[in-house]
């Protein structure tokens, strides 16, 4: 599902240089679950923009599904992100003037499909995360932990093989976190692959696998 190659990632301004990854290998199969645990700066957010191609290492392999992302144009790997990637990120990065149905069917835009099927597929995720009485709501109107399951339901529109979620739970109490990984945790046992980064150990114990980073 999500292999990881020896890849290694440097960033530069001017004449300083930061290696934040170096020689790294990790795979994700399906149905698995992996968190990597990592204190703040260790590189655990570059890891999970590598991995989404979001993010072009200096040197190494990234492939999911069997396609390497960074061998395709700019436009195609992003269309290619689109139909096979979730991305949950811990500040949410919802759009503050949609209604929760509509930030949701954001994913469902970039891939091109905002068929009537698509967004029944919407309410059915924000039904399932507990939002069935806020789909009309913009996220100001939500809280902290309402948002991150609008950022959860997003994620899994496209039905994606790989969800990849940077300190998902950071932000929340108890109940929500557990929301969170529970739903994560069903995603990757239904068939899917997750790769979790956290600075976090209980939200790390969660998955199947944990990488020290």
């Amino acid at each position: 599902m999500l292999s990881i190659d020896s890849i290694s990632k440097t960033y530069r301004n001017g004449p300083k240089e930061v290696a934040v990854l170096t020689d790294l290998s990790l795979a994700a199969a399906q149905g698995e679950f992996v968190s990597v645990l990592g204190s703040s700066g260790c590189g655990k957010t570059t890891l999970l923009l590598a991995a989404g191609g979001l993010l072009t290492p200096d040197s190494g392999k990234v492939t999911i599904d069997n396609t390497n992302p960074y061998a395709l144009s700019p436009e195609a790997r992003a269309a290619f992100r689109a139909k096979h990637v979730g991305f949950v990120f811990q500040q949410f990065h919802l759009v503050p003037y949609l209604t929760v149905v509509d930030n949701v069917m954001t994913a469902g835009l970039a891939a091109g499909d905002t068929s009537a099927a698509t967004r029944e597929r919407a309410m059915n995720l924000i039904e399932t995360l507990g939002l069935a009485e806020r789909h009309h709501h913009c996220p100001a109107e939500l809280s902290v932990g309402e948002r991150q399951r609008v950022a959860l339901a997003r994620a899994m529109l496209n039905q994606p093989s790989l969800i990849l979620a940077d300190e998902p739970t950071g932000n929340l109490d108890d109940v929500n976190a557990n929301i969170v990984l529970d739903t994560l945790s069903k995603f990757a046992h239904n068939g899917g692959a997750v790769l979790l980064v956290t600075h976090d150990q209980r939200t790390a114990d969660r998955a199947d696998k944990e990488i020290k980073l």
